[in-house]
């Protein structure tokens, strides 16, 4: 099994000191971003295009360091209503399994997306709980008109490639939990398209991970180490807490996601929150998480994506790699 980091939390520094921090915490995987919402600070696009000379100059950085590339990261939404995101989200997914072929990486990591209400719609729209015959109508044209007709195209792309593309179980995606997995596998005939194990979201929504991995079996094809906390708001507002607020487009911390779009403002009485793995679940849980991933393939990759707020960049992911590296030596 490979335990790593997903880098986005280290874009501001460059590729090799990033790769020198992963080491020295005791890492052997790097997970780089490609595109999508984040720009792809760590992935010189063009001169992996360019020459076999410039590839193996770029995977030797890793090798210099005792680092893996092992997936390529393009969250973002290939399904999105509007024009200018869905097309370059779209593409940029394509991309990210053009340019995985090219390097030898075997995963490309993913959100599935989500569209409209209908073919007019302008804004993502999630139907996640469609107790009224106007849910259901959403939901087949989302996954009938717009999500299968994608995700078959990148499952033939991505099979031609033989890269496997991984998403992520995501809210506000078509594709959240193990049913609607299980659902686009079925629809495409999927080989090389399945999930990327991301616990952070199925805590949340109250999943149990593991159980998960149980039920998804081999279309398991990459995990994330990422924990949260439940807080005591939880129990007024529960876990659908619209508490979000707007930041403007080129406002001071912005973060663009794609056209005018931009991430909100995380509530400041949140019912749960993003921790450094182990600041919510113990030792004892992420071991019981590794297992079931060592059962389902013993060469698991598993990276750490860093989202905590309340810990620095350097000190988060120290955290978290103790935790998952107490946790290996368990299994």
């Amino acid at each position: 099994m490979k335990l790593g980091a997903y880098t986005a939390c280290l874009h501001d520094k460059p590729l090799p000191e990033a790769l020198a921090i992963l080491a020295e915490l005791g890492l052997t995987s790097a997970e780089i971003n490609s595109g999508g919402f984040l720009p792809p600070v760590h992935l010189p696009i063009a001169d992996i295009r360019s020459s076999e000379t410039a590839r193996s100059e770029y995977l030797g950085l890793f090798a210099e360091h005792g680092i893996t590339l092992t997936a390529l990261n393009c969250n973002g939404n290939p399904l999105h209503p509007d024009a200018a995101v869905r097309d370059k989200h779209g593409q940029d997914v394509r991309d990210a399994v053009e340019l995985a072929a090219l390097l030898g990486v075997p995963r490309v990591i993913t959100m599935s997306g989500l569209p409209g209400t209908n073919a007019t719609g302008t804004k993502p729209a999630w139907a996640a709980l469609p107790w009224e015959s106007s849910g259901l109508d959403v939901r087949d044209y989302q996954w009938n008109e717009v999500a299968v007709p994608y995700w078959r195209d990148l499952q033939a792309r991505a099979a031609d490639a033989d890269v496997h593309v991984g998403l992520e179980l995501h809210p506000h995606n078509v594709v959240y939990n193990a049913r609607t997995m299980l659902r686009l596998a079925e629809e495409i005939d999927a080989t090389h398209i399945g999930a990327e194990l991301d616990p952070s979201h199925l805590f949340w929504q109250g999943m149990e991970p593991v159980a998960v991995i149980g039920a998804l079996g081999s279309l398991v094809k990459i995990a994330a180490a990422k924990d949260i906390r439940v807080n005591a708001n939880a129990a007024v507002n529960g876990v659908l807490d619209d508490g979000f607020a707007r930041v403007p487009v080129g406002s001071p911390g912005a973060i663009p996601l794609g056209g005018d779009y931009t991430l909100s403002e995380w509530p400041k009485d949140s019912s749960w929150d993003f921790v450094a793995v182990g600041r919510g679940h113990d030792v004892d849980y992420w071991t019981r998480f590794l297992a079931a991933l060592a059962e389902v393939d013993p060469d698991m990759t598993v990276n750490i994506e860093h989202e905590d707020q309340e810990l620095d960049q350097i000190g988060g992911l120290r955290s978290a790699a103790e935790v998952m590296l107490a946790a290996a030596d368990r299994v």
